[in-house]
């Protein structure tokens, strides 16, 4: 207590807190512990009641203070103070505490609300004694004990004044934005009042003040009225906003301000953008009517076979028309001769045939290369425009969340929407090119469709949530994210998501690559051990005749020798020649190899090269070879390693790889099995520095008596 010496109490949290405030009371002397209450010393001084006072801790510092309904009525007292700087002095105190809901029940008990309704209604004091109602009477409203609807249309006039003024003082006029805003958003009847009493120009004159609090909260109320609008006032509020240049304000003043983005704007900015994109969900459930739409469709066709249509379609019948028409409408991508079919689907609806139109009218021939260049193709790797075009503008919906509820707490918004008019279909015209582009890094046909979608969704999704600043820096981000470089990313996130690139992981594994590579040296001798068929080689062409080759149990000699067609192998023991591993130079693979330079260099030597290997030895005083062809590529890897693994040179293959890499991660899972859930390190923990002395070692020199 304020001028007393401080008590060490043992609290019983068994005990009523009446009786725990009548020790204290006593301890220091004190008559009529009902006046009394305890708070928290730090924060925002809160009242412990019996709801709360589980949250003390061992060392909890609190303070024995006035109860809140004497305090309370104390303040209101204050608040019909003569004197001005009774009511300021009111007021702050009254502010310190309005957060704890405990106190704040007690004023509002006590008509506190309409008191402080009656000083920001009379408006006496324009200055500090306004503002401190207004933030007070937000601070008690906040804990939700009165509803926002209850407030007289009087009252929130007189608060639509202060917003409307020229000549306010500036910290009036954010909570009374503030104000409006939150009955907006609680109250269609007062929010119709709002909106008719506010004109959306002095909101732009707010965002225009070079005051981050009035620009943000000028953003809330902007926000909060277009939510509360129907669709077709919000359509025709945006477009009068848009026409003023609110957009291009927003991108050059208050995204791209030198001050940072505070996260309520930023909020505001999400909200503004799903507004805006919401715009499009109209469009996107309604499904095509093909007979409103005919002209819109034969436009889409005219962009890229106009000149085709007319030349050959000249003085034919209305049924080749007919056909002719169909067989363009499937060369444009749709997959009924009917367009209209494709098209009738929701989501999608009509918003597909709007981006289709606008790409071929503002990029006619980036369109009309689309079509004409896959609609030319009869390898089955064409990319339909149509089917895609549909597709695009379902996966851009759900990744913009087209036609979903704005979420409370998201400030998620892409800065390039406010710096492009028509940012939705822009972005189309980039994600259509896009889509092209990787279909054609994939080499992808028509059974392929859904996995290019995958692959596009992750590019377009990495990109966005890069939140490029504008279209231009998101065309040239998201063409940069080939699906090799995808591929890539997936490959180095699984790696990070299973821990394989930790320094201390990667240091495991590089301690067990020899021994694994001892046992991938095992494994590929056993096989030529076991012995291999391969077929003769004349200088023509592969013949059918066999022979077998093996190496000895001891690895010292390979054995080899013809063998008859339909005859199983024969035994080690059996083989005529002989070659003495010691005796062998060197391992030659692929176009390095004898018999494949006599062969020549054609298409028919290509099968040969991949499958051919040799080996030199010595034969007497000249150079020799021992030709293979191996009968499978398996074999191949088998055999090449194996004779690189007895001949001390490293083992390339790609099998090889493929097989450390497997016995790695599952060498690395197994030891690292009892460390499941524990986090590793990034760095290991210092080594301590060596002691002062080494007077503790045991000297063993010293015999024992």
């Amino acid at each position: 207590m304020r001028d007393a010496i401080p008590q060490l109490i043992q609290l019983d949290q068994a005990k009523p807190l009446a009786a725990v405030l009548k020790e204290v009371c006593d301890a220091w002397s004190l008559p009529h512990s009902e006046r009394y209450a305890l708070q928290f010393a730090d924060g925002h001084r809160r009242y412990i009641t019996e709801n709360n006072r589980m949250e003390i801790k061992n060392g909890s510092i609190l303070c024995l203070s006035t109860a809140p309904d004497r305090e309370a009525e104390r303040l209101l007292r204050g608040l019909q103070s003569e004197s001005r700087e009774g009511r300021r002095e009111a007021l702050r105190h009254l502010l310190l505490l309005a957060p704890d809901l405990t106190f704040a029940r007690e004023v509002i008990s006590r008509d506190g609300l309409q008191r402080l309704g009656t000083i920001i209604e009379d408006g006496d004091d324009l200055g500090e004694v306004l503002a401190l109602a207004l933030r007070a009477f937000l601070e008690l409203m906040e804990h939700g004990v009165v509803s926002w609807e209850t407030l007289s249309i009087p009252f929130v006039r007189k608060v639509v004044c202060y917003v409307n003024m020229n000549l306010m003082d500036a910290s009036v006029q954010p909570l009374a934005l503030g104000l409006l805003e939150n009955v907006t958003l609680s109250s269609p009847t007062l929010g119709q009042l709002v909106k008719s009493e506010v004109p959306l120009d002095r909101l732009l004159v707010h965002l225009q003040v070079m005051n981050q609090q009035l620009q943000t909260k000028a953003m809330a109320l902007l926000t909060a009225l277009l939510q509360g609008a129907t669709p077709a006032e919000r359509k025709h509020m945006l477009d009068y906003l848009w026409q003023r240049n609110l957009r291009q304000f927003i991108y050059k003043n208050i995204i791209h301000s030198a001050a940072p983005l505070g996260d309520e704007m930023a909020h505001h900015l999400y909200v503004l953008q799903a507004l805006m994109l919401g715009l499009l969900e109209p469009r996107m459930r309604t499904p095509l009517d093909p007979y409103s739409q005919v002209g819109a469709l034969s436009a889409q066709k005219a962009g890229a076979f106009e000149p085709e249509g007319e030349s050959v379609g000249a003085g034919l019948s209305a049924d080749r028309r007919r056909s002719l028409c169909a067989r363009e409408f499937r060369k444009l991508g749709f997959s009924n001769s009917n367009p209209a079919q494709d098209l009738e689907r929701v989501p999608t609806g009509l918003l597909a045939l709007d981006n289709m139109l606008y790409f071929s009218r503002q990029a006619p021939s980036a369109y009309s290369r689309f079509v004409l260049e896959n609609s030319s193709r009869e390898d089955k790797h064409e990319c339909p425009f149509a089917r895609s075009s549909i597709q695009l503008t379902v996966l851009l919906c759900d990744l913009l969340h087209v036609g979903e509820p704005c979420s409370e707490t998201a400030q998620d918004f892409s800065p390039m929407f406010f710096g492009q008019d028509q940012s939705f279909h822009e972005l189309f015209c980039v994600s259509i090119q896009l889509l092209n582009k990787t279909w054609k890094e994939m080499r992808a046909t028509q059974e392929d469709f859904d996995k290019v979608m995958q692959v596009v969704r992750e590019q377009l999704a990495r990109t966005l949530a890069l939140k490029p600043s504008s279209l231009e820096l998101f065309r040239t981000k998201v063409n940069a994210l080939t699906y090799g470089e995808v591929l890539r990313l997936r490959q180095t996130e699984r790696l990070h998501q299973e821990g394989t690139l930790a320094p201390p992981i990667l240091e495991l594994r590089e301690k067990l690559k020899p021994e694994l590579m001892g046992l991938i040296r095992q494994q590929r001798l056993l096989p030529l051990c076991e012995g291999t068929l391969f077929h003769k080689i004349s200088s023509r062409r592969r013949q059918d005749k066999l022979w077998f080759c093996c190496l000895s149990p001891n690895h010292k000699v390979l054995q080899y020798g013809d063998v008859e067609e339909g005859v199983g192998p024969p035994t080690p023991e059996s083989l005529p020649e002989q070659l003495p591993v010691a005796d062998i130079r060197a391992l030659l693979t692929g176009k390095d190899c004898p018999h494949v330079r006599e062969k020549g260099s054609g298409k028919q030597n290509k099968d040969v090269c991949e499958l051919a290997f040799s080996v030199s030895y010595d034969h007497g005083e000249e150079e020799a070879y021992l030709n293979f062809i191996a009968p499978s590529k398996r074999e191949f890897h088998l055999w090449t390693d194996g004779l690189s693994a007895l001949l001390g040179n490293p083992m390339g293959s790609e099998q090889t790889r493929l097989d450390l890499e497997q016995l790695l991660t599952m060498e690395t899972k197994l030891r690292l099995l009892e460390l499941e859930n524990v986090p590793i390190p990034e760095q290991p923990p210092p080594v301590p520095p060596p002691p002062t002395n080494f007077n503790f070692c045991y000297d063993c020199s010293i015999a024992e008596p």
